[in-house]
């Protein structure tokens, strides 16, 4: 029986790669793209660095691939072996090199199984017209996409050369630098260093839109012209998070709007954010996700975790800047009340995890488990929390000047939490708060488990009409429900949707019956409402009232997507009532194949479903 899988190298426990001996310092890629086969295949030409002279090898990471030959940069045959695959991690690629080696050219194909990789059918887009690729390498999946040193610790430059038919549009996370549409041949090159989770490609039949001086929009042709309107206010995010952040350094900002099955709220894949068309409002509510993506572009792309044991280095700084854009432009109190329903969404995934769980650290231990195993809020939301306690100390506006220093600092690196303790520790030692800083829990922040040691004092001005129509429904459900019921459509009619949102949050903490549910549907008409936020929220509440007739929208919701954040809450409810957990199981397995593979694999999860992870 096999033993418990170690950490794969002294530097990231999740990948194979050896960047302390021998380092990949470009990637040039030529590609094809075979919609009828469902694969890619071509080269990978890899520029390397010795950093140890004594080093004969090139170790990377390949998951499914099938390697046809590997040489040098004068053609000379390299000498290559694949190990035995490692449940989700893939195999070791190891490539003997000569004394003169400094390019490897490796050409190879993927698996038609790639999890990196989405291939969709014409019926599974909106057009119905054309097929459509798009990729998700975040966390460790560029493996299964390109051999390759599969670590954030690495970043390294690209370029690609990328065939397809031609009455497809291939985009990638880089600029555009040369496009035959006529022969189906688009280049690319991204000359700021990245990780290779950040390499991305899509391909199908879209449009765009500009949307600003740096910006366009991009989707399918006819989700194109809702996509501009509801990303209009782009450049603003972006003019926001440059006063904070600093310059923007990778020249355009474009957004890809793609079909449902995309598994993120959205990506922050450089040039070319990836996001999920549960976005389109209509009315501009749920574009803090943009303003998210839009931060990466410092906090993560140029600031990157050296491996993902430390990724609230890329999501806990990106939520709180985040934030900080939402409080530049809407005020405030706006940005305080988006933090409340942050501090919702950690003690809700605490619960679920469990306080105890490894998980639920800041820094927890990866040996052995699939970044995608641990992935959670608890990065983000107590990551952003630890960062809003430091700020509390220092003081917002020193600590917004130590924000600038250390992205300036540390640009175009990889780092661990210690080199970010070690800088803030040494920019405010002469700080008149520098004792305070000193008395930091340190261990108990970033090791200990369950939920941080600290909740900020919020202003909860903008949740208090929230507070006050659930403590109505309170009220009234104890004295015995009374009709006429004294609720209507005004109740809400000035909340904004995320206010909406939070009192479904407060009031599906009180696990009010069912009677009640129906109440509230003929006073709101909740189910009439396609914000995906709301609608997650208003699901949930039925599902928790055990409203039977619920359950089948309840599922149509559920798999119309593949977003997680909305799929596997409405999943896990579903299972906790053994009265639908079988209709839930059969459900996923009807679906599961429209999803991308960590959307039917953690989904797999909730249903405790044995499902093998490839």
């Amino acid at each position: 029986m096999a033993g418990p899988i170690p950490r794969l190298s002294p530097g990231d426990p999740n990948s194979y790669s050896r960047p302390d001996l021998v380092k990949v310092t470009k990637i040039d890629l030529d590609l094809d793209v075979d919609f009828d086969r469902h694969i890619l295949f071509g080269t990978a030409s890899l520029d390397i660095q010795r950093i140890n002279s004594t080093a004969d090898s090139l170790v990377l990471d390949a998951k499914d691939l099938t390697i046809k030959q590997v040489k040098d940069e004068v053609g000379s045959i390299l000498a290559h072996t694949l190990d035995v695959p490692l449940g989700s991690f893939g195999s070791k690629l190891t490539i003997a090199l000569k004394i003169t080696s400094a390019t490897v050219v490796i050409e190879y194909e993927t698996s038609p199984n790639a999890t990196g990789l989405q291939w969709l059918n014409p019926q599974q887009t909106s057009g119905k017209t054309h097929p459509f690729l798009f990729s998700q390498c975040e966390a460790i999946h560029c493996r299964s996409v390109l051999p390759c040193q599969d670590t954030p610790a690495v970043k390294a430059p690209y370029t690609a050369t990328v065939r397809v038919p031609k009455e497809i549009v291939v985009l990638m996370s880089a600029q555009r630098k040369n496009v035959s549409e006529t022969e189906g041949v688009y280049k690319f090159e991204q000359s700021v260093p990245i990780p290779a989770y950040l390499i991305a490609i899509v391909a199908g039949k879209l449009d765009s839109r500009v949307i600003g001086d740096r910006s366009r929009v991009w989707a399918e042709p006819d989700v194109v012209e809702k996509a501009a309107y509801e990303f209009a206010e782009t450049d603003d995010f972006l003019k926001a998070a440059e006063s904070l952040a600093g310059p923007y350094v990778w020249g355009n900002y474009d957004i890809l709007v793609l079909p449902p099955s995309f598994p993120f709220g959205g990506m922050e894949n450089p040039c070319l954010t990836f996001a999920t068309p549960t976005l389109l409002a209509g009315d501009r509510s749920l574009t803090f996700v943009i303003a998210h993506e839009i931060a990466h572009s410092w906090t993560g792309n140029l600031v990157t975790n050296a491996n993902f044991e430390h990724f609230w280095l890329n999501e806990g700084f990106t939520v709180f800047l985040e934030r900080k854009i939402n409080g530049r432009l809407y005020g405030e109190q706006s940005r305080q009340f988006a933090a409340i329903g942050g501090w919702n969404d950690l003690e809700e995934v605490v619960n679920t995890l469990g306080a105890d769980n490894e998980f639920t650290k800041l820094n927890p231990d990866l040996t052995g488990s699939d970044p995608d195993d641990a992935f959670s809020s608890i990065p983000y939301e107590k990551g952003s929390v630890f960062l809003w306690y430091l700020s509390d100390i220092v003081g917002n506006e020193d600590f917004e000047e130590w924000l600038k220093t250390y992205i300036k600092h540390f640009q175009y690196q990889s780092i661990q939490t210690e080199d970010f303790k070690t800088h803030l520790l040494n920019y405010f030692k002469d700080h008149r708060m520098a004792d305070k800083l000193d008395q930091v829990e340190w261990d108990t922040w970033l090791h200990g488990k369950g939920l941080p040691p600290y909740k900020p004092s919020y202003d909860y001005t903008l949740a208090e009409a929230c507070t006050a129509l659930k403590n109505r429904w309170v009220d009234w459900i104890k004295d015995g429900m009374p009709q006429p019921a004294p609720f209507s459509p005004l109740d809400i009619r000035k909340f904004s949707s995320m206010q909406v949102v939070e009192f479904l949050v407060q009031i599906f903490a009180e696990n009010i019956p069912e009677e009640a549910i129906k109440q509230m549907e003929k006073a709101y008409a909740l189910n009439d409402n396609h914000n995906s936020e709301i609608r997650l929220r208003w699901m949930r509440l039925c599902i928790q009232g055990r409203w039977k007739e619920q359950v089948s929208p309840a599922l149509d919701y559920a798999t119309s997507q593949g977003r997680m954040k909305f799929v596997r809450p409405i999943f896990r409810d579903l299972y906790g009532w053994e009265e639908m957990r079988q209709k839930a199981i059969d459900a996923y397995y009807a679906h599961k194949d429209q999803w991308m593979y960590m959307t039917a694999y953690a989904v797999a999860k909730d249903l405790h479903l044995e499902e093998k992870k490839d």
